[in-house]
């Protein structure tokens, strides 16, 4: 049966895809409920159910423009504050529990890809996309979908299971600084100073770091402009490696084929050399994470469209296994270790909320304890993750596509 709206009325998709992204992050911004959902599940639950309910089509050339153009535009646009000479230099002792947590990652996806192997459809792809999202969030995620061209209905089911997981790792990791037993084993000098701060009167003045930014025309010019230049430039180096590099004739040429051959790796490069070596042009670019940020809503709606609710019903539960196997993993490496070299408790915290959440919600963790030191290494950990996500997560995926 034909939808309502058929795959050809591209403006009313346009419309739709563009308009359901600002009202889940509405609603997202506006409720508690939808807070707790995230604006993400709600993006893609609406498609969802519209796709079944045959209002929209399951398929169209709007949905690919989103693949095949939005994505790559969103990943520079994200990563124009991935200075790396100014993450180690004001991070640095945040980014060596971080690393550290991501090596838990790895280790967490490899034992849930052990776990469920043959009983999960596409797992290698699955495990590729959530070694990238739980080692800098829905940046790498979106980007090794996409590389890896994961089945639309495997998305969202993942992408289902992954907010379930993500709204009980948080309930976790808020509740921990105030249990005993992490008081007693672990440092605390921030609880300790929010505490006193508050025995004092004082207010935190945290939240004063999310107010609203002025952005000129001259930044829009400018994050678009650069974002458009840098997926030209990246995408056609890619594509003539691509081609130059011979691919299959030995382990070496494979290698460097999959590297560099890569568009994405490519982008991700190509972005962090250009941010690295000219800081000061990205940094004055106000509202770049703004409107990355909502290209990737963009994209919750599309993976939303191909998924089949009792495909979903059926995958769902198992990928919940899978993700939880992960983060268990990463938080028991990231507690074990950082106790072992003495970080404090907050720092470990932070850092695997870095890698499962990202930066954002790094940030966000260390606002709502109070921990106002900890702010900035926590988004500057969490673009690292950006940055080493993408690596990691097609490394995994190539390691998990032979032990199919």
């Amino acid at each position: 049966m034909e939808s309502l709206i058929r795959s050809d009325d591209t403006w009313l998709l346009w419309a739709f895809l563009v308009g359901w992204a600002a009202i889940s992050i509405y609603l997202e911004q506006k409720y508690k409920w939808a807070a707790k959902i995230t604006g993400a599940v709600i993006a893609l639950i609406g498609a969802l159910v519209l796709a079944n309910l045959k209002i929209i089509p399951t398929s169209a050339p709007a949905y690919d423009v989103v693949w095949n153009y939005v994505i790559p535009l969103a990943i520079p646009l994200l990563l124009f504050q991935a200075n790396l000479k100014k993450i180690w230099n004001e991070s640095g002792r945040l980014i060596i529990i971080f690393l550290i947590s991501s090596i838990g990652t790895v280790v967490g996806v490899y034992i849930a890809f052990l776990s469920l192997k043959g009983m999960v459809p596409y797992l290698d792809k699955i495990g590729a996309m959530m070694t990238g999202s739980y080692i800098g969030g829905s940046v790498n995620f979106v980007a090794l979908a996409s590389k890896f061209e994961a089945p639309g209905e495997m998305v969202s089911a993942t992408v289902v299971a992954d907010n379930l997981m993500m709204a009980i790792y948080f309930f976790i990791f808020m509740a921990i600084p105030t249990i005993g037993f992490f008081r007693k084993k672990y440092r605390t000098p921030y609880v300790d100073e929010v505490e006193k701060n508050r025995s004092q009167g004082k207010e935190n003045e945290a939240a004063n770091y999310w107010k609203a930014k002025e952005i000129s025309l001259k930044d829009i010019a400018f994050a678009f402009g650069s974002a458009f230049m840098i997926v030209a430039v990246a995408f056609k180096l890619a594509e003539t490696f691509d081609h130059v590099i011979p691919e299959g004739r030995s382990f070496v040429t494979t290698i460097l084929n999959g590297i560099l051959g890569d568009k994405y790796l490519m982008l991700t490069t190509i972005t962090i050399i250009v941010v690295t070596l000219f800081p000061k042009f990205f940094e004055r670019i106000r509202g770049s994470q703004e409107f990355g940020t909502f290209l990737i809503y963009i994209f919750f709606v599309v993976i939303g469209v191909p998924a089949s609710i009792p495909q979903l019903i059926e995958n769902a539960p198992l990928l919940l296994v899978f993700v939880f196997i992960a983060v268990m993993v990463n938080m028991l490496v990231t507690l074990v270790v950082g106790k072992v070299f003495k970080f404090s408790l907050e720092e470990i915290i932070i850092a695997s909320n870095a890698n499962i959440g990202g930066p954002t919600t790094a940030a966000a963790m260390a606002i709502a304890k109070g921990w106002t030191n900890l702010i900035v290494p926590a988004v500057l950990a969490g673009t690292l993750g950006y940055i080493i996500g993408n690596y990691i997560g097609s490394m995994m995926g190539y390691l998990f596509s032979g032990m199919m």
